[in-house]
């Protein structure tokens, strides 16, 4: 049976790891497991998985700023886990780079539909990076910044490269295709091909707060994504 992928478990209970490694391997994954962050780093060391599966609650170094320390070196697919309850760290979660998020306790089921919806994402971004490598690259000033569509890179004043997330990317690419356009939310989610993403009610606003502070001068005072008050977000294109 061919691999599904691999996926890295990063938890600090044992009974939990075994117990998604166990029904991902039977599902045809291959399986990593990590107990801290130390031991996650040693595991990234030898293979980097196709997505990893973090839990907030960690001991020494908790998961959201794991995730953050993953989102900064990585383009893979990130998945939180999270209690029940805890809305607020959903929301970090995803401020700091997740791409989804699945609360204790789950269904196997939906954790493998999740993680393959994330992996499915982030494959195709990386297969399109990969097409399109000899193209030359078609570039759409966004604020001060450059969005690349070819390369798949949002590229700064400086000519440094800002990390984008694929959703992010997605988000941004649908914008600039759409200037001076009110676009809603469900739009952006159809339209970015990720209505199944969709982990939790406006969530897409925490993706959109995320690039403001990517490509606004003053994301506080947006001037480039522009809210619509009871009708979504509206693009509009700076002069330079």
């Amino acid at each position: 049976m061919s691999s599904s992928g691999c996926v890295l478990i990063v938890d600090d209970d044992p009974d939990v790891r075994d117990m998604i490694a166990e029904y991902l391997s039977e599902n045809g994954y291959e399986v990593m497991q990590a107990d801290s962050g130390e031991s996650m780093r040693a595991a990234l060391a030898q293979r980097v998985p196709d997505a990893v599966l973090l839990d907030v609650r960690l001991g020494r170094e908790d998961g959201l700023s794991l995730a953050r320390f993953l989102r900064e070196r990585y383009a893979f697919g990130i998945i939180m886990v999270t209690a029940a309850g805890d809305v607020v760290d959903r929301v970090i979660g995803l401020e700091v780079g997740a791409d989804d998020y699945i609360a204790k306790p789950f269904d196997p089921r939906e954790l493998r539909a999740r993680l393959r919806s994330v992996m499915r994402r982030s494959s195709a971004s990386t297969d399109a990076k990969a097409a399109n490598a000899a193209t030359p690259p078609g570039r759409i000033p966004v604020g001060r910044c450059m969005l690349d569509l070819a390369a798949y890179r949002l590229i700064d004043e400086d000519g440094q490269e800002i990390a984008l997330t694929s959703m992010e990317f997605d988000l941004l690419k649908v914008f600039v295709e759409h200037p001076n356009k009110v676009l809603s939310r469900d739009q952006l989610l159809n339209t970015t091909r990720n209505r199944d993403w969709q982990p939790f009610d406006r969530s897409i606003d925490i993706r959109i707060a995320r690039l403001r502070r990517k490509i606004e001068t003053d994301p506080e005072s947006p001037q480039l994504i522009r809210t619509i008050r009871n009708s979504g977000y509206m693009y509009v294109p700076s002069e330079r």
